[in-house]
């Protein structure tokens, strides 16, 4: 299962740098829950689809690397994932986009796919 899940965290970060809106989007379940590190909360693959289709024409990428996931199986179908990194603005890393995300992890027919998102930026507190 966490083998399975971290190649999903990958495919992630693929996708995102690779401005695969389709791609990243298909990552999550029809009726996935994504909500941005600013709040917006995007219902369904659709709406991830087309939301990330405007932000993938910036220079934003996401880093490789970053820290180990946690991956926290609740069943055998269902894993609490816990994940984080930074990202890039023209090829310089931003401290400030540093970012810890959770997500719900759920297998599917079509294998493991992300069931919910939500971002949260690192600060001080």
């Amino acid at each position: 299962m966490s083998e399975e899940i971290t190649r999903l965290l990958e495919r992630m970060t693929q996708t995102w740098n690779a401005g695969d809106s389709a791609g990243y989007a298909g990552l999550f379940t029809e009726d996935a829950d994504y909500i941005t590190f600013f709040g917006l909360h995007l219902k369904g693959r659709q709406a991830i689809e087309e939301t990330h289709r405007a932000l993938f024409r910036t220079s934003i990428k996401l880093a490789e690397g970053g820290p180990e996931p946690i991956v926290r199986p609740l069943t055998d179908d269902v894993a609490l994932v816990i994940a984080g990194g930074t990202s890039s603005v023209d090829g310089v890393p931003d401290p400030s986009r540093t970012s810890v995300i959770s997500l719900t992890a759920l297998r599917t027919p079509e294998g493991w796919r992300f069931a919910s998102f939500q971002n949260s930026r690192v600060s001080k507190p």
